[in-house]
C-alpha cells in the first residue's frame, strides 16, 4: 500500500498542519480523527486495514487529518468567543487549504483527472466532524460515513450559542433550512450513512442520530439512518467493522 505523509504550513491557523495519505487512486475519502485525536489515529486503531484491500486495489484513498479540538470542541474551561472562532480557522483550513490539496494528491492516480467531490469519515467526534463538513459544504463533499457522531453543541458548549457555532451544528442549521433551500436539494443527492449502536456509550449518539433522521426524512432527503445492535459498543473494535461494512456499499 503506498503512503505518504505530509506536514505542510496552514495560513489560516498559523501553524504547521500534517495529514497522511493511504492509496494511490481511487475515491478520495476525508477522514477526520476522534475527540483530540491526531492524523495517525485512523492507522494505529486498525481502520485503515480493514479496507486495505480496496486502498490497493486502487477504489479508494483515504487522507487522514488532524484535528484542533483541544483548543475548541474539547476546551470547556476556555473563553467560548476564542473556541469557536478557532473552531471556524480550522473549518477553513480543511476547506480552502487541505481540500485543494486532496483534489490535487488524488488527481495524480487518477489519469490527471479531478475528483466530483470528496468523501468525508470519521468516528465518535470524528463522525460529528465528517457529517458537519458534508452539510456544511455539499458542493464539495458528496457523502459521508458517520459513525457514533453526535450532531449538536451542547454537550460541548451547555446554553452557549454564537453564529458560528450555529453554523458548526448540523441538527441546528438544518432544522433552520427551508425545504427549498438550495442545499437541502444538494443532500438529496449525496451518500449519507449515520450509524450508531445501542451498546454501552452510546446514549447520547441514539439521541443525537435519531434527531437526524427526523430532520432528514422532514425534508425528504435519503439518508441510510442504522442502528445497531444492544451489543454494539462506543468503541474501535466495533467501528473497525462497520467502516469497511459501508464503504464496500456506499462508495
Amino acid at each position: 500500500m503506498k503512503t505518504e505523509w505530509f506536514k505542510e504550513y496552514s495560513e489560516c491557523l498559523l501553524r504547521d498542519m500534517e495529514f497522511k495519505v493511504y492509496g494511490h487512486a481511487g475515491t478520495p475519502i476525508l477522514v477526520f480523527p476522534a475527540q483530540d485525536g491526531r492524523f495517525f489515529d485512523f492507522e494505529n486503531f486498525g481502520m485503515v486495514d480493514t479496507v486495505a484491500h480496496l486502498i490497493e486495489e486502487g477504489r479508494i484513498q483515504l487522507f487522514c487529518c488532524d484535528s484542533i479540538d483541544q483548543e475548541s470542541w474539547s476546551a470547556k474551561d476556555g473563553d467560548n468567543q476564542h473556541r469557536t472562532y478557532m473552531m471556524e480557522q480550522w473549518f477553513y483550513y480543511i476547506v480552502n487549504e487541505l481540500v485543494p490539496r486532496i483534489f490535487e494528491i488524488n488527481s495524480y492516480g487518477n489519469d490527471g483527472n479531478y475528483a466530483d467531490g470528496i468523501f468525508t469519515t470519521g468516528c465518535s467526534m470524528g463522525a460529528t466532524h465528517a457529517a458537519n463538513f458534508m452539510f456544511r459544504r455539499p458542493d464539495i463533499f458528496k457523502g459521508t460515513i458517520a459513525l457514533s457522531g453526535y450532531y449538536d453543541s451542547d454537550l460541548f458548549f451547555g446554553d452557549y450559542h454564537d453564529d458560528i457555532l450555529y453554523r458548526n451544528s448540523p441538527i441546528q442549521y438544518i432544522h433552520g433550512m427551508s425545504y427549498e433551500h438550495p442545499y437541502v436539494d444538494m443532500y438529496r443527492h449525496c451518500r449519507i450513512v449515520l450509524c450508531c449502536g445501542q451498546g454501552a456509550w452510546e446514549d447520547d449518539m441514539i439521541r443525537s442520530t435519531t434527531r437526524m433522521k427526523e430532520l432528514l426524512e422532514y425534508k425528504d432527503v435519503p439518508a441510510w439512518i442504522d442502528f445497531w445492535g444492544y451489543d454494539v459498543n462506543h468503541d474501535w473494535d466495533w467501528w473497525q467493522v462497520q467502516f469497511p461494512y459501508f464503504v464496500e456499499r456506499v462508495i
